[in-house]
């Protein structure tokens, strides 16, 4: 009986795997075939796991090298199962937003440690410096950024680009803008699933002509769950921001925000830690501090995480004010709460300066564990 392994390769070029499209060689589902006197191993590899599949695959080869090469060969068949993970059409797709230079990741452990209203102000800050900046409201189950750039009634207009129809976002007080908050209901709530919200922040971020940026901020939701994954997923972020309230609550989270960053599996340099309401000064006695969450909280975290400590932010009614109507406080000229944010943003760019002349750009992230927040990097 004589056959070369050549021609049990062309007899399984006549079968293809139960579903697919391709023959099992073209198809790369043969992964080994021995010969020896008139016995034949065939290695199959499928990605359909039932037993059916499994059995069809297996007599289909033999009944293929039997008609094509001889009857009388002792076939043997070996095969395993390799299920392909399917592609979700809602998951965020990794690639870099072209003619934006840094893009920063704003985050909380904590929810109502203030930041959104920090990131609003450090985008006036930037903006007022000089840059070109944006941001993206990725907080997609309490959106507020609309509000505090009293956009909450505009609509983002359609525009062409290269062919293509995209998002025009908001701009106010130099600051470009999009949140979901303008295409939802103000007294509806947004209850969706993680692959819901995925597809919506992933048509703001690329379906969005958001021209040229320095800057962009993006204003994660509190916590570190799904949209923290889809985010670090989608965009090669540059440093991340963590603010943080000086009580020990907060600062439990804070750590883990920190921590989610430093994962092995993501690498996003944590650029500081802001301290909001770390102190309060009443109107009447401006200079007076009262500590009254703890003093020095997220300083010493940062201290002890090794991390910069970008400046403290007080408990002062205007701040929230200024909030409620649109009109953040660094807006205001020549005042203290100006200079705070002023200080807090120089040390914050200072501190990216730093990182983008030290460290390789960040790279896109492919999470394949939730649980574990283990990624595949790009």
């Amino acid at each position: 009986m004589a056959f070369k392994k050549q021609d049990i390769y062309n007899a399984l070029e006549k079968i293809t795997e139960p579903g697919g499209g391709k023959n099992l060689v073209e198809n790369g589902n043969v992964t080994n075939v021995v010969t020896f006197g008139d016995e034949v191993i065939v290695d199959v590899t499928i990605s359909n796991p039932s037993l059916q599949a499994k059995k069809k695959i297996e007599v289909e080869i033999m009944r293929a090298i039997h008609r094509e090469v001889d009857q009388k060969i002792d076939v043997k068949v070996n095969v395993k199962v390799e299920v392909k993970e399917k592609e979700n059409p809602n998951l965020i797709r990794g690639k870099e937003i072209p003619n934006i230079q840094n893009i920063i990741a704003v985050a909380s452990g904590k929810g109502g440690v203030g930041k959104s209203t920090v990131t609003s102000n450090l985008a006036i800050s930037l903006s007022k410096m000089g840059f070109k900046v944006g941001v993206l409201d990725a907080d997609v189950y309490g959106p507020s950024q609309h509000l505090m750039f009293d956009v909450e009634q505009a609509r983002p207009l359609s525009v062409n680009v290269n062919g293509r129809s995209k998002m025009k976002p908001i701009e106010n007080y130099g600051v470009k803008l999009l949140s979901l908050g303008f295409f939802t209901n103000p007294n509806q709530a947004v209850i969706w699933r993680g692959p819901m919200a995925s597809k919506a922040l992933n048509q703001l971020i690329f379906d969005a002509d958001w021209g040229e940026l320095d800057f962009l901020l993006i204003d994660l939701p509190p916590g570190t769950g799904d949209v923290h994954l889809s985010i670090v997923q989608a965009l090669p972020i540059t440093g991340a921001v963590v603010v943080s309230t000086p009580q020990n609550i907060a600062l439990a989270d804070a750590k883990k925000g920190v921590a989610m960053f430093q994962q092995e599996s993501i690498q996003v340099p944590v650029l500081g830690i802001i301290e909001n309401m770390a102190y309060f000064t009443p109107e009447e006695l401006p200079n007076n501090k009262y500590y009254i969450f703890g003093k020095d909280g997220a300083k010493n975290l940062s201290e002890d995480l090794k991390v910069k400590f970008l400046g403290e932010i007080p408990l002062v009614q205007s701040i929230r004010e200024a909030g409620d109507v649109g009109h953040p406080v660094a807006l205001q000229e020549n005042s203290k709460l100006e200079d705070i944010f002023k200080e807090t943003t120089k040390e914050m760019v200072s501190e990216l300066l730093h990182r983008n002349a030290n460290l390789p750009p960040t790279e896109i992230v492919r999470i394949t564990t939730m649980s574990g927040c283990s990624a595949v990097k790009k």
